[in-house]
Order: structure tokens, then C-alpha cells, then sequence
């Protein structure tokens, strides 16, 4: 019963997909990144209701003045910046070290005890290039575009190997 287990996460990602349009941007997200007051108003009375949220709103607006001289930077530029090194070695070891608990699975799917630590390794590399990668076009695209798109090829994906496994 595998297979329906796997298929229930493509059907977690098709409710997903079909509810994401209907949600507001976060309003922080519309005021810090897109600078639009209006739309964040908006947005904050379709996600709480009616009522008056001009001490949210001011936080927001304090916060905004806060970060408007600091630079956004990009992933590359992150990866220059010695200052962030130990948390970036942290992500890094935290991410190798959850591949290790996947140990176990790739052992009971019969795969060689010689291939299996490449086979983990190979997973948590490709992990940390769609992390890379994700991160630096989140900006250019926006998180909904992505979220849709995501949601979207996870649930064709998971289609298609149902269909190939019940073939």
C-alpha cells in the first residue's frame, strides 16, 4: 500500500494547488516588498476581518523604515559574505545529517549497501541546488508563482507515476 501513501501527498499538493489563488499575499510581504499600502490593507482585512489594524499597520511601516537602507542580497552574494558562514555550515550539516536518516529507507528498498551512502549523498546534493536555486528566483517570480508551479509539477509527477505503476 506504498503507492497510496505516495499518492496521498500529490493529492495534499491538488487541494493546495486549488485553494493557493483564493489567499491574499502576506501583508507584510505587500507593503515591505512590493510597496503596496493599499493592496497590504486589503489584504490584512481579508485575512482578519473588518476592524482596524493601523497599529499592525504602523508596525509594518516602522519596520519598512528600519530595512530601507539595508540591501536585499541574492544567493551568490550570500555565499561571499564570511559573516553568515557558521550559519550557513549549520543548514548545511543539518541538512547532510537528516540524508543519514534516510539510510534506513534506501536499505529496506534493496538497494546496495555499497551504492546506498552516494545514493544519500546524491539526494541531498540535488536537495541543496533546488535550494540554490529556488532561493536566488523566488525574488524574480514571486513565492505564489512558484508555490502554483511547485504544487503543480509535484502533483503531474505523482500522477504519472501512479499511472506507470498501476501499468
Amino acid at each position: 500500500m506504498w503507492n497510496v501513501l505516495l499518492s496521498f501527498s500529490g493529492l495534499v499538493a491538488l487541494i493546495q494547488l486549488l485553494f493557493l489563488p483564493f489567499f491574499p499575499e502576506s501583508p507584510p510581504y505587500l507593503l515591505l516588498q512590493k510597496e503596496d499600502k493599499a493592496g497590504c490593507l486589503k489584504a490584512m482585512k481579508q485575512l482578519w476581518g473588518e476592524g482596524n489594524y493601523h497599529t499592525e499597520f504602523d508596525d509594518l511601516m516602522k519596520e519598512k523604515a528600519m530595512t530601507k537602507g539595508t540591501k536585499i542580497m541574492n544567493v551568490l552574494e550570500v555565499l561571499r559574505e564570511r559573516s553568515v558562514y557558521p550559519q550557513l555550515c549549520t543548514m548545511l550539516l543539518l541538512l547532510l545529517s537528516l540524508q543519514l536518516c534516510g539510510l534506513k529507507i534506501f536499505s529496506t528498498a534493496n538497494l546496495q549497501e555499497g551504492i546506498i551512502p552516494y545514493v544519500s549523498l546524491g539526494v541531498s546534493v540535488s536537495e541543496l541546488i533546488s535550494i540554490m536555486f529556488c532561493s536566488s528566483i523566488i525574488d524574480r517570480f514571486g513565492r505564489r508563482t512558484l508555490l502554483c508551479g511547485g504544487y503543480s509539477l509535484m502533483a503531474l509527477i505523482l500522477v504519472l507515476l501512479e499511472m506507470s505503476l498501476l501499468l
